[in-house]
C-alpha cells in the first residue's frame, strides 16, 4: 500500500516500470496457462463423451477456436451410445385399506 502511495505521488521512474514489466512478464504466461487448462480439460472430456476425439479441445488455443469447437459439438450428430434400459422395480403397494366396521341396525 505505501508503495502504491510513494508511485502516486512522484510517478514511477524508468527502472520501476522496468521491473514492473519484467515481474509481469514471468507471471503471465503462468496466468495464461492455468486459464487455458481450465477450459480445455472440460472440453476434453465433453468431446471423449460426445464421441469425438478429445484432441479437438485443443481447438480453444486458436483465436475463435471456442466458437468454432461449441458449434461443432450443437450441431453435429453425437456417436453416443444410449444408456440401457434398467428394469425398475414395481412402485410399492398400496396400504391395506383401514378394517371396514359392519353396518349398525
Amino acid at each position: 500500500m505505501f508503495n502504491l502511495a510513494f508511485l502516486l505521488q512522484q510517478g514511477p521512474s524508468a527502472d520501476d516500470i522496468q521491473r514492473m514489466l519484467v515481474a509481469m512478464m514471468a507471471i503471465l504466461p503462468l496466468i495464461i496457462l492455468v486459464c487455458l487448462a481450465i477450459i480445455i480439460v472440460p472440453f476434453w472430456f465433453i468431446c471423449k463423451k460426445a464421441g469425438f476425439s478429445p484432441w479437438l479441445s485443443l481447438l480453444n488455443i486458436v483465436p475463435m477456436g471456442n466458437l468454432i469447437l461449441i458449434y461443432v459439438l450443437a450441431f453435429a450428430q453425437w456417436k453416443v451410445v444410449p444408456a440401457p434400459q434398467v428394469a425398475y422395480a414395481p412402485p410399492y403397494p398400496q396400504p391395506p385399506l383401514p378394517p371396514q366396521l359392519p353396518p349398525q341396525p
